[in-house]
């Protein structure tokens, strides 16, 4: 699809930082941001204070080119759907070609810079999280399988291995653990997510699974998915980066999030339509707060470690 066809003459205008910032997708950034700092944290050693904010930055830069390649692809859907339409390409503030150039150009940058600053390993893994966003999720799986969202979310599940990788320089049970905790947790984040929004993916031809299975399904699919998330939230806790902090953290959340799912499992669509998705819509709530409350656990339990308060000894 050419510039002309996603905006008129009349919306043409220079683009701004704003936009060019926008294009890097800041709260998907957030989240990477803030899991591969409780990765290198967690790590068993250290790195100097400078090469670890220099990590975290070239990650965070690795991260937001994925979010501009994947704005670049996904184009000509984001002007159908009614929550994508005001992103800067559709809405006309940056063309296809400079998307394109701004993503690449960070790509390479944030890669080579991780190298230089810490280690092939980490470079490594931003590089095969940046190809893995882009090539396998967003230009394959998206649009063909209504496995994407399962699949892909291993894109955003990288950045805590990442983070490990950059003072160990390399992989370990704990990393893959934490790879896992945001694998596990991205489909019924994102299923719920798609239960009480409107057609969007359906007028833009996506097969999310909601779309191609039914929402019944799609709820099956989230209790499945949870159940087997509380499994291997609590086997964190008896790793060498758990402890009795994220234990309880752990064992509340869990409990919540069980419930929920079960609750949502035994909702009619006459149910949900009625309510207006009110389940569905605590559930997601619940979600952001999930990952963000189980890392910060385990940032907790790194963080007082040192003083003899944190893990198990």
């Amino acid at each position: 699809m050419s510039d002309a066809s996603l905006h008129s003459p009349a919306q043409e205008s220079e683009a701004s930082f704003g936009d060019y910032f926008a294009l890097l997708k800041p709260r998907v950034m957030s989240l990477v941001v803030f899991t591969a700092m409780v990765g290198l944290l967690a790590a068993p050693g250290g790195v100097h204070p400078f090469v670890a904010f220099c990590a975290i930055l070239f990650i965070a830069v690795g991260g937001g080119a994925s979010g501009a390649l994947n704005m670049w692809y996904d184009s000509d859907i984001d002007q159908i759907m009614s929550r994508t339409k005001s992103r800067p390409i559709p809405s006309g503030k940056v063309s296809r070609d400079e998307a394109f150039a701004f993503g690449m150009t960070l790509s390479v940058f944030a890669v080579v810079m991780l190298g230089l600053a810490t280690n092939l390993v980490a470079a490594g893994l931003l590089a095969f999280t940046i190809f893995f966003y882009v090539v396998i999720y967003t230009m394959w799986l998206k649009r063909w399988t209504p496995q994407n969202i399962v699949i892909g979310g291993a894109a955003g599940a990288f950045p805590p291995m990442i983070g490990w990788a950059v003072v160990t320089g390399g992989v370990s049970v704990e990393s893959v653990l934490m790879f896992t905790l945001i694998f596990m947790w991205t489909p019924p984040h994102f299923w719920a997510l798609c239960l009480f929004m409107k057609s969007d993916y359906k007028d833009a031809g996506v097969p999310m699974l909601h779309v191609t299975n039914g929402r019944a399904s799609t709820r099956n699919h989230i209790l499945i998915y949870t159940l087997i998330l509380a499994v291997v939230a609590l086997g964190i806790a008896f790793t060498s980066i758990g402890g009795p902090i994220y234990l309880t953290v752990a064992v509340v959340l869990n409990a919540l999030f069980v419930a929920g799912a079960v609750a949502i499992w035994r909702r009619s669509d006459a149910q949900c339509e009625a309510d207006n998705h009110k389940r569905e819509k605590s559930f997601f709530g619940l979600s952001l707060l999930y990952l963000f409350l189980h890392f910060g656990a385990i940032l907790a339990e790194a963080a007082l470690a040192p003083y003899g308060f944190g893990g198990w000894s």
